[in-house]
């Protein structure tokens, strides 16, 4: 049979090495837990990273930042060691975990040698399922906290980007509402509150747990499920994590937050669009890598930024959730050149849909878009996190395998189709603080 070319052997090579349902194990528990591990024996490292079905959409409306706060107490000390003994043990084998609060999930991670992977596990399960949730340490991270928050108060970008999400979604939707919380509602928050938000909202329902590294995928499931198969279920399970759609606002909303004594004003401009795992949100993500991220932030940052000179920054992204993800443009101004840099973003965008992109442009960023891949893939620590979004958004195990192929096929009559689709000035929402 006669050798392949080069760059073909090269590309079946790639396509091999990517994360697919051939290297990655998959087991799901009895109680719910999804299990998945992926051999990699070129270090000595074991990372492992797991997602649970909790977050602050599950907190009361009066009630912010309880879910962030409890997630940030779990390391604080379990019932088998307190807090300096368990930064012995952890610290002593150079390992770390870290814990987390997010919208939709509290994120659990570790990193150690693969020797130490087993304690550096134990700790970790322990503290998700057995913290204690000591006073003081709760007091120090409540001062610490609403330090930060005080602090978040009097940046005009963290601001403006607040006031846009109060204003995109309505009062009661879980991205109305800055999952950190307020100093007002962190200073309200007693221990009690926080023990029963652990016992009524965390359990095995729905979790992924995710191993790379350096211990062979059957043995390293085994570790998790002999660590996290006793978990037993919620008595009432996890509420749906799907969010429904927002509609947009009848006419545009403009809405400005008065800081005296700035220099700069930061403005936030978009809409809510659609979830990760729409099937337009690849198309959407192109849109948005020409408009403002590509080179020094796309067109937005080109015309804003660099011809008129009216920005200190200025780009746009889109999230990725589960619910209606916002697509904003952002840009950071002199008080006086705030409207003539909100035209211009709105010039860019409305372009965006009414024109067919380049294909040397749409080329550059799609080059960009398959470019990066292998880049988030070069540490077992990027391979966790790709699994635990593919699993968690429920893309497929061979995503990353078709990934390069679709971004390929994405056309400028599709760029065109959903940057018109999903934005429209007629209904935008602009944020701005400053002076």
């Amino acid at each position: 049979m006669p050798d392949l070319p080069q760059r073909e052997q090269n590309s079946d090579m790639q396509r091999h090495s990517l994360p697919s349902a051939e290297n990655v194990t998959l087991r799901r528990l009895d109680n719910g837990i999804l299990l998945a591990a992926r051999e990699n024996f070129t270090s000595p490292a074991v990372v492992l990273g797991g997602l649970l079905q909790v977050g602050s959409m599950d907190e009361p409306d009066d009630k912010t930042g309880l879910a962030n706060m409890t997630a940030a107490l779990l390391s604080r000390g379990t019932q088998a060691m307190d807090y300096d003994a368990l930064n012995e043990v952890i610290e002593g084998v150079g390992a770390s975990v870290s814990i987390y609060g997010r919208t939709h999930t509290t994120a659990a991670s570790t990193k150690s040698l693969v020797e130490d992977f087993p304690i550096i596990l134990t700790q970790m399960v322990e503290m998700l399922r057995y913290p204690t949730f000591p006073a003081d340490h709760l007091e120090r991270i409540r001062a610490q906290r609403i330090t930060s928050l005080h602090e978040r108060m009097t940046n005009t970008r963290s601001v403006a980007e607040m006031l846009f999400y109060e204003s995109a979604y309505p009062l009661g939707h879980p991205y109305h509402r800055d999952a950190s919380g307020t100093p007002e509602s962190i200073a309200a928050l007693t221990r009690d509150e926080l023990i029963e938000f652990h016992r009524a909202h965390y359990g095995p329902d729905g979790a992924i747990f995710v191993v790379v590294g350096a211990v062979a995928a059957e043995e390293a499931l085994d570790l998790l499920e002999a660590a996290l198969g006793s978990w037993a279920p919620l008595p009432e399970p996890p509420i749906s994590r799907v969010v429904a759609p927002v509609a947009w606002p009848e006419q545009p909303i403009s809405k400005f937050h008065a800081m005296p004594g700035k220099t700069q004003s930061d403005l936030v401009y978009g809409l809510p669009t659609i979830p990760r795992n729409d099937p337009d949100y690849m198309a959407l993500q192109m849109a948005n890598l020409v408009l403002g991220v590509f080179g020094m932030m796309g067109r937005i940052g080109k015309v804003v930024r660099d011809e008129q000179g009216l920005a200190y920054y200025a780009r746009s992204g889109i999230d990725a959730t589960l619910g209606p993800s916002a697509w904003t443009a952002s840009a950071g101004v002199s008080p006086d050149k705030v409207e003539q840099a909100l035209q211009a973003i709105k010039t860019e965008w409305v372009r965006m849909g009414s024109e067919l992109v380049p294909e040397e442009e749409l080329n550059d960023s799609k080059a960009l878009m398959s470019g990066s891949l292998p880049l988030r893939l070069e540490t077992n620590e990027g391979v966790a996190r790709t699994l635990l979004d593919i699993l968690y958004y429920d893309l497929g195990l061979d995503y990353l395998l078709t990934y390069r192929e679709r971004v390929a096929a994405i056309s400028p009559e599709e760029v065109r189709r959903v940057s018109q689709h999903y934005f429209d000035p007629a209904h935008a929402i602009l944020a701005v603080a400053g002076p």
